[in-house]
């Protein structure tokens, strides 16, 4: 496993990480299908076997079952990793909504460090916060209260737009943003990249096989469960990307050495400002093709051209 540097933090992290969503599973809320705990907890547990010290979760996968499978797996392995989760996805009130205030981060955050075993969390992400929030400042200051005494080591802020990123760079910075990167949303990135990277702040590449598509198996016209996020993609957007990946495939694996979906992480770490990308797996077979990109042949120039020619950016 190659290592980068994460931020200004003075941590080097795994450049594949594990993106822990997926393991959150169905049967308890707002994931990626249904899943088996034995199964989530081997690919966790084969993850740090291959190097991998970065998984990242959130408190509102799976309504909290994620974080409570992340801390079993790792509590023997605390002091070797690096955990990051997330909050303001409010799961708990009768009517689930965002809530940033600094009352129900203290609150969250106590319950996410329940439910990881642990007493600190090495980086507290803001869950999607709207621009407005992250234009005004206040919801960034009062994270340092909880870095003051020990609570979190880092903060950071998890986003959707560019627009969003240069506010919270402008406003913090924080010590990382994560952003949705990949071979589909590689386009408009650039200025938030070289002013993270002016200030220090960590990038963490989310996403990087588009929900799954960029892994190249589905034909566009699968039926998601209920509770997976896909289910309500509209069915043409479903079509466009598998028929993209099918494409993809073509020009990018290479048997036996690399992957479509090991192609499509290479190019979430093209970028030297990313400092980890965060794959999703449930089980130790994903994990290990997952981490198996930091070893696969890089992306070429010509490589680059063909997916620009396919997908527009």
């Amino acid at each position: 496993m190659k290592m980068r540097k994460f931020g200004k933090t003075g941590v080097e992290v795994g450049e594949v990480g594990m993106g822990c969503w997926a393991i959150g599973g169905n049967a308890h809320g707002n994931s990626y299908g249904p899943t088996d705990d034995a199964t989530s907890l081997a690919a966790v547990r084969r993850a740090l076997e291959l190097g991998c010290n970065f998984f990242d979760t959130a408190d509102v996968y799976g309504h909290g079952h994620s974080e409570e499978v992340l801390g079993e797996a790792l509590k023997d392995a605390r002091k070797k990793v690096f955990i990051a989760t997330k909050v303001g996805g409010d799961f708990y009130a009768a009517r689930p909504g965002r809530n940033f205030t600094p009352l129900y981060i203290g609150f969250a955050l106590n319950q996410s460090l329940q439910r990881l075993q642990t007493d600190y969390i090495d980086l507290y992400q803001l869950h999607n916060p709207t621009l407005r929030m992250l234009e005004r400042g206040e919801i960034l200051m009062h994270m340092n209260a909880h870095k003051e005494i020990g609570r979190i080591r880092w903060y950071g802020v998890s986003i959707f737009t560019p627009e969003e990123g240069i506010a919270a760079l402008e406003k913090g910075p924080p010590d990382a943003l994560q952003v949705p990167y990949n071979i589909f949303q590689g386009k408009g990135w650039e200025k938030v990249f070289a002013l993270a990277k002016e200030k220090g702040c960590a990038i963490i590449a989310r996403e990087p096989l588009a929900n799954g598509y960029l892994a190249g198996k589905y034909r566009g016209d699968e039926h998601f469960p209920d509770g997976d996020i896909r289910a309500s993609m509209p069915p043409d957007y479903k079509q466009a990307r598998a028929e993209a990946a099918a494409r993809l495939k073509k020009i990018l694996e290479i048997p036996g050495r690399r992957s479509l979906a090991q192609a499509a992480i290479r190019f979430a770490l093209k970028p030297d400002a990313v400092s980890v990308v965060i794959p999703g797996a449930k089980t130790p077979a994903q994990v290990e093709g997952n981490l198996g990109a930091s070893e696969c042949p890089d992306l070429t120039e010509r490589d680059m051209k063909n997916i620009s020619e396919i997908v527009g950016t």
